[in-house]
């Protein structure tokens, strides 16, 4: 049985969830989030908790179950405090800035990258070089995050590009002249 999805997933006050079957719908202050989970797993709210556990020992319900346990605290997360993630900008010239909910990046092409966010998912600047990805639904600020890092990912040499607050770029050696 998953350590993880044994344990289970306390609801704040202020959060309502609400089952159908696998179907699950997490309201809180900060918005609404709702997923169906897949087959091999039970969900079921017991008092102020939600308690996840496999239907049988087979290997694909036990694999979802630490999984469905996760996603489901992600959910009950975000509504309650919500997600963000923060890149930094590296780089002469480049520079980052919001215009109506638009994100507009200088990254040295020739043009500014725009970046147009989904629903629920907001953008904020600050310095021109930290940006910040916030919203309810925890994998699409990561994935928000992500194609902003791809825009220009940091490169080995002098470290420019854009690159997660925290992450550690691994450096390498320039070319040496003759001597």
């Amino acid at each position: 049985m998953s350590r993880i999805g044994k344990a289970p997933i306390q609801l704040p006050d202020q959060v309502a969830v609400t089952l159908d079957g696998l179907s699950v719908t997490v309201k809180g202050p900060k918005g609404e989030l709702s997923r169906t989970l897949p087959d091999g797993i039970t969900i079921s709210k017991v008092e102020n908790t939600i308690v996840i556990s496999p239907t049988s020992q087979k290997r694909k319900s036990r694999e979802r179950h630490g999984l469905c346990r996760t996603l489901v605290a992600n959910m009950v997360e975000g509504v309650s405090n919500g997600f963000s993630r923060k890149l930094e900008i590296i780089g002469v010239g480049s520079r980052a800035q919001v215009k109506g909910k638009t994100l507009v990046v200088s990254a040295g092409f020739s043009h500014p990258v725009e970046v147009v966010p989904p629903e629920g998912i907001t953008f904020a600047v600050a310095n021109n070089t930290n940006v910040t990805v916030s919203g309810v639904d925890k994998e699409l600020v990561g994935n928000e995050a992500a194609k902003i890092r791809a825009i220009r990912p940091p490169e080995p040499y002098k470290g420019k590009g854009i690159k997660y607050e925290g992450e550690r770029i691994l450096r390498k050696a320039g070319k040496s002249g003759k001597k």
